[in-house]
C-alpha cells in the first residue's frame, strides 16, 4: 500500500510538472530562447578566437617570409619542384593553389623573377634585405639595422625593408595600462569606500550616478579632451618635452576605468554584511576604522576582481591611446610617447594587404592582445577563489 501511495505521488507530480509546461509554453520557450543565447554567444567568442587564430597561425608557425632578397626558381624549373615547395614558393594557400593551372603557376614565378631583377642596387649587398623580419628571432631580438648606430628595437612595416619587431608595441602597452590602472584603482576603490561606508543617503545619491555616467562618455571624446586640453596642461605642468605621451595617454585611459572599477568595488562592499560593521562600531571602533580594517578586508574578492576586470579594460582600449599618442618608440620613460597593440591594429590594418606579412603580424598581435585577456581573467578568477576560501577559513 505505501509503495502504491509513493508511485501515486511521482506520477501526480510527473503529471504537474507536465502540465505546468502545457499552461506556460512561453516560459518555457523564453527559457529555451535565453539558453541558446547564452550558447551562442560563447560560440561567437570561439569562433572569433579561431578566425583571428587562423589568420595568424602562418607567423606562428614560421611559414611567412618577408624577405626583400629571396632565391629565385626559374619558371622552366617548375616540374622538378613538389606541390608543397611551390605552393610555399608563390605563397598561395591551398585553395588557391589548387585553383590555378600550371600556365598560371608559370606566371606567377615570371613575375616574382621580374620583381627580383627590379631590387635597386645598393639593397642588392644590403644584409638586411635577406632578413626574414616575420621570424620570432627579427620580431623579438633588437638589430642594428643599416641606418642605425646600435641594436634598436624597432617597429617600421613601411618602406623597403619591413621592420616587425613586436617589443615597442608590448612596453607601449604595458607603460599606458600601468599608468592607467596607478590613477584609476585608487580613486576608484577610494570612492567606492566612502560612498558605500560613510556618505550620507543625499550624497550618495547624487556621487555614484555622477560616477557611473563617466561610462557612458564616448573614447572619442575623451581622446579629444586628452589630446586638446589635457595634454597642453599637464606639459606645462610637469615640463616634459614631448606634448604626447604615454603619461597623458594613461591619465586619459584612467576616465574610462574608473566608472568600471568603481561600481564592481562598490557592489562588493556594500555586499558586506551589515553585522561586520554593527559589530565593529559596537566595539567602539570609528567608522574610518570599520571601513578600512573590517570591511575592506571582507570585500577584498570583489575589489580585486574590479581591479582585473579594470586591467581587461584598459589594454583594450583603443579610440582614446589612439589620438594621444601613436609613435612605435622603445622606451621605457613615462614622458616619451608611445603606441599600443590595440591601436597600431587600429592604424594599420585598413593599409595592410590581406594575406600579406603586415596582414598576418596584426593578426598575431590579436590573438596575443586576447591571450593575455583570457589569462589574466582565468588568473584572477583563480585568485578570487582562493581569497575567498581564505576568507571563509578554508584550505
Amino acid at each position: 500500500m505505501p509503495q502504491q501511495q509513493h508511485q501515486g505521488k511521482l506520477t501526480s507530480g510527473w503529471m504537474g510538472i507536465h502540465r505546468g509546461h502545457k499552461a506556460r509554453p512561453l516560459e518555457w520557450l523564453a527559457e529555451k530562447f535565453i539558453f541558446l543565447v547564452s550558447l551562442s554567444t560563447i560560440l561567437m567568442v570561439f569562433l572569433i578566437f579561431v578566425f583571428v587564430a587562423r589568420e595568424a597561425l602562418p607567423i606562428f608557425l614560421g611559414k611567412e617570409n618577408s624577405a626583400l632578397i629571396k632565391p629565385v626558381i626559374p619558371p622552366a624549373d617548375i616540374d622538378k619542384l613538389k606541390s608543397e615547395e611551390l605552393r610555399a614558393y608563390l605563397n598561395l594557400t591551398e585553395k588557391q593553389f589548387q585553383k590555378m593551372d600550371r600556365e598560371t603557376k608559370v606566371d606567377l614565378m615570371l613575375v616574382k623573377q621580374e620583381a627580383q631583377s627590379e631590387i635597386p642596387e645598393r639593397l642588392l649587398n644590403d644584409p638586411d634585405a635577406k632578413l626574414n623580419t616575420t621570424e620570432w628571432g627579427a620580431m623579438l631580438k633588437p638589430r642594428q639595422w643599416a641606418s642605425y648606430n646600435k641594436p634598436e628595437y624597432i617597429w617600421q612595416p613601411i618602406g623597403q625593408i619591413h621592420k616587425y619587431n613586436i617589443i615597442p608595441l608590448f612596453v607601449g602597452s604595458l607603460k599606458i595600462t600601468i599608468i592607467g590602472l596607478l590613477f584609476a584603482v585608487p580613486l576608484a576603490v577610494g570612492a567606492a569606500i566612502y560612498i558605500s561606508q560613510l556618505a550620507r543617503p543625499r550624497v550618495r545619491e547624487v556621487v555614484k550616478p555622477v560616477i557611473e555616467m563617466l561610462s557612458g562618455i564616448p573614447s572619442v571624446v575623451v581622446g579629444f579632451f586628452a589630446l586638446l586640453i589635457m595634454a597642453t596642461v599637464m606639459q606645462k605642468v610637469f615640463g616634459y618635452e614631448t606634448r604626447l605621451n604615454a603619461f597623458v595617454a594613461g591619465v586619459a585611459l584612467s576616465f574610462s576605468v574608473i566608472p568600471l572599477v568603481f561600481s564592481i568595488a562598490e557592489d562588493a562592499l556594500t555586499s558586506v554584511p551589515r553585522s561586520y560593521t554593527q559589530g565593529a562600531l559596537a566595539l567602539g571602533a570609528s567608522r574610518w576604522q570599520t571601513a578600512w580594517q573590517i570591511v575592506l578586508p571582507a570585500a577584498t574578492p570583489g575589489v580585486f576582481a574590479a581591479v582585473v576586470l579594470g586591467f581587461g579594460r584598459a589594454i583594450g582600449e583603443t579610440m582614446i591611446v589612439l589620438m594621444v599618442c601613436s609613435a612605435s618608440v622603445m622606451s621605457w620613460s613615462i614622458f616619451d610617447s608611445a603606441r599600443s597593440i590595440t591601436t597600431t591594429i587600429a592604424a594599420e590594418m585598413a593599409e595592410a594587404v590581406a594575406g600579406g606579412h603586415h596582414y598576418r603580424i596584426l593578426f598575431m598581435l590579436g590573438a596575443i592582445l586576447f591571450a593575455v585577456t583570457f589569462v589574466s581573467n582565468m588568473l584572477g578568477e583563480l585568485v578570487i577563489h582562493r581569497l575567498k576560501h581564505k576568507m571563509e577559513g578554508k584550505r
